[in-house]
């Protein structure tokens, strides 16, 4: 395949980024915009040995999972990568999506999987489902502020303060911004000169208690005419917490190291269920809470805990799914490598009256190993015993050697909480092949509109 050819393409998948995936005579081609269903004409721009990446230039016939978007800028924009697909269609390609990487890369067997898989959990309304949202800011072509997202694989900014899958609290945020950003001639900042000040917008919103957070990420240490602003913004019905977090640093981090209140309090309080939470501006905090209370809800019944257990939650970030667990188990102990997590974590264990949790700073891969060697080698049987493991690691999934010490561990069960079914599907065939055996599987979908799906999987240990 030569670059500058036109091809006509049948989309038979999507690919990881949310582009559509079809052949011409063998040769893959990745086409953004295209869905499953659709013919296609594209247009070669890239062209590697095997496959390459081509440019929809009209659609020859669509989809009949093909809709119109709900967002005008849902083609531009790199938030929602499949949004022009039905929601019914969007949840078969990340069920079947889970399925073909167990299959092809667990080595697991087609029939099987269907019958030990749960129908994936979907939302009623997959819109408007984000309590978080970091808009960055920019300049149009006349000099004035603009904020959106950005253009896919790109910097550049598509201006658009109504997000569809936002709250819609953040456009009156937003607006309130740009009004005071033209009145005050406050500038955006500039990533190629490293120059002016109002980088992000940092927009928390809690779905229980409506609470609001804003937190301006500035190239400086604060905001001129700063009091104009928050007159403004807390005429807003819920706002709480209103911030600045100095970041002048010319990288692609968003927030800065610290931050600084400017009115009400340093946080917001939201719940998961019946467990509280504290979230600050620099918090690691669940974008979905209504499907992550069904996620972490699927993970403890899949846990079965009857009271008397003992759990680890490896990579547990800010004990989330721990104190889910907490309430049903005996001993909950929590692995992450973040310290301000695991402040955090402690701290929503005390506010909730959760005293059965304990958490540890480190790497999963250093903390458990270290803990097994302790007192399961000196002291077989002590503090060691572990009746449920769970994981829910980090896209590259688990390292070999936390696999190698839960299989030396021996629990009785392990529920495996995955962002990525490609690496999870790595990390059960070990497990599998280990002594444990896969009972059941459940898809969940996490994040409408995008490719991405989450995966809760329960192990359980062979009778020896």
């Amino acid at each position: 395949m030569e670059k500058n050819t036109i091809v006509t393409v049948t989309i038979t998948d999507i690919g990881v980024d949310g582009e559509g995936i079809g052949k011409v005579n063998g040769y893959t081609l990745f086409i953004k915009d295209a869905v499953i269903g659709d013919v296609v004409e594209a247009k070669v721009m890239k062209a590697k040995k095997n496959y390459g990446y081509a440019r929809l230039m009209k659609i020859l016939a669509p989809s009949p999972h093909r809709i119109s978007p709900k967002c005008a800028y849902a083609r531009s924009c790199g938030g929602c990568q499949i949004q022009e697909m039905s929601y019914e269609r969007q949840l078969q390609f990340k069920q079947d999506k889970v399925k073909g990487n167990l299959e092809r890369i667990g080595g697991f067997d087609a029939s099987f999987l269907e019958k030990i898989m749960e129908p994936i959990v979907g939302m009623e309304k997959p819109f408007q489902y984000r309590n978080k949202a970091q808009f960055p800011f920019g300049t149009d072509r006349e000099g004035q502020p603009v904020t959106g997202f950005y253009a896919g694989r790109t910097h550049d900014i598509i201006a658009n303060t109504d997000c569809a899958l936002g709250v819609p609290v953040n456009k009156e945020i937003l607006e309130h911004t740009l009004a005071f950003m033209r009145q005050y001639h406050i500038p955006s900042y500039d990533e190629k000169t490293g120059k002016g000040l109002i980088r992000h917008v940092l927009i928390r919103y809690g779905f229980t208690t409506e609470e609001i957070m804003v937190c301006y990420v500035v190239n400086g240490s604060g905001i001129p005419q700063s009091k104009e602003l928050v007159d403004k913004l807390v005429t807003i019905p819920g706002m709480t917490s209103i911030s600045v977090s100095p970041n002048t640093k010319r990288n692609n981090v968003i927030m800065g190291d610290s931050y600084k209140t400017l009115w009400g309090k340093s946080y917001i309080t939201d719940y998961i269920g019946e467990i509280k939470y504290q979230i600050s501006p620099l918090s690691f905090y669940q974008v979905n809470p209504v499907q992550t209370e069904k996620l972490y809800g699927l993970a403890l019944e899949y846990a079965g805990l009857k009271g008397q257990e003992t759990v680890w939650d490896l990579y547990c970030g800010i004990g989330t799914i721990s104190l889910f667990l907490a309430k049903k188990a005996k001993n909950v102990y929590g692995v992450e490598i973040v310290p301000q997590a695991i402040d955090d974590a402690k701290h929503n264990a005390k506010i909730n009256g959760i005293g059965n949790a304990e958490f540890f700073v480190g790497k999963a891969e250093e903390v458990l190993p270290e803990f097994y060697a302790r007192y399961g080698t000196e002291h077989p049987g002590a503090q060691a015993h572990v009746d449920v493991i769970v994981v829910d690691p980090p896209r590259k999934g688990c390292e070999e050697i936390v696999l190698q010490t839960m299989v030396r561990m021996k629990p009785q069960r392990i529920v495996y909480v995955s962002c990525d079914s490609a690496t999870l599907a790595r990390d059960l065939k070990y497990l599998c092949g280990e002594g444990y055996e896969l009972e059941k599987w459940r898809a969940v979908d996490q994040f409408p509109m995008t490719g991405h799906v989450e995966t809760v999987c329960l192990l359980s240990r062979k009778a020896q």
